[in-house]
């Protein structure tokens, strides 16, 4: 079993519109609703390729129970822990004129300390039986700073590989705990590091603690820094569509990946594969079945040098 925990849990809504014009008023064309927030998505994609999954994290309010409702006929296992207050919201803006899409994120609800806890509880219940664990997202108000390093370290003790994919100083603190992966994007590695140069924040960011960095290069691909060897995966071709989800695509492909002991040249591989047919599909946070099946065999893998 993969478990997969999304502090911050979100109702993800996708607007589809001709143009977005600035300043007017629109018609929708088309309106999705989907269970999201980083480990949602990662366990959504996980359980589309047969990966049998859990779901933790919190929940609440009348947001909760729409997002519990879609949740329910999917494969992921629903373990969320209830909140008093209201789950947020992320609304996306796809300009069908051109592909490009517009976010926008609403703040998650207060969590107690007394949430908190039965937060914990089920954590460490759910570690376990756990395979791997994902530790995906922002931390919703009232979760104190240093909760993904906390829950990095009950995964090591469980001895479960655990993935951290958060920003800030979550981040910093998480990989301090000493992670199995790290997955940040370019601009958030330079935020942790200083150094805009993305092999050379890897690099920095292994130094601070984490056994391996994947650094997100957008559309560029991935550049994955490990013990066994450093690696560039793209694309074969630029994509224009929704990127919601994109990287969460991404970590469902390292895991999945790693579940199956497959390399790191097809971890990365798949990884890509799985981003970029989720930046063309419809909705935010699926992907593209087809164009992954097509996409999987033309990804780039080059190897870029020896690890520091």
């Amino acid at each position: 079993m993969i478990l997969t925990v999304t502090l911050n849990t979100a109702l993800d809504v996708t607007y589809a519109v001709d143009a977005l014009v600035p300043h007017t008023s629109h018609r929708v064309c088309d309106v999705t609703e989907r269970p999201g927030g980083k480990g949602l998505n990662v366990a959504r994609v996980l359980g589309a390729l047969g990966h049998d999954t859990v779901v933790t994290g919190f929940v609440g309010g009348a947001t909760g129970d729409v997002l519990r409702g879609l949740l329910a006929p999917l494969p992921p296992r629903d373990a969320l822990v209830p909140v008093a207050g209201n789950t947020r919201r992320t609304l996306a803006i796809t300009d069908r004129s051109t592909g490009d899409t517009t976010q926008l994120n609403e703040p998650g609800p207060q969590v107690s300390a007394a949430e908190w806890a039965a937060f914990l509880r089920t954590y460490e219940e759910l570690i376990g039986a756990a395979d791997a664990v994902a530790l995906c997202g922002s931390l919703p108000p009232g979760v104190h700073v240093g909760a993904y390093a906390e829950l990095v370290r009950i995964a090591r003790a469980a001895a479960v590989p655990v993935l951290l994919d958060t920003s800030g100083e979550p981040l910093r603190r998480g990989i301090a705990a000493r992670p199995d992966l790290v997955k940040p994007n370019a601009d958030e590695l330079a935020q942790l590091t200083g150094f805009r140069e993305p092999l050379r924040a890897a690099r920095d960011a292994r130094r601070r603690g984490a056994h391996t960095v994947i650094a997100s290069l957008g559309p560029a691909g991935i550049l994955a820094d490990t013990p066994d060897g450093t690696w560039r995966a793209a694309p074969p071709a630029p994509v224009r569509g929704n990127p919601t989800g994109a990287g969460d695509s991404a970590v469902a492909g390292l895991l999945s990946a790693l579940a199956e002991g497959l390399d790191w040249p097809q971890r990365l591989a798949r990884a890509v594969a799985l981003s970029t047919a989720t930046v063309l599909a419809p909705a935010a946070g699926e992907f593209d079945a087809a164009a992954y099946a097509e996409l999987l065999p033309r990804v780039g893998v080059e190897r870029v040098g020896t690890t520091a």
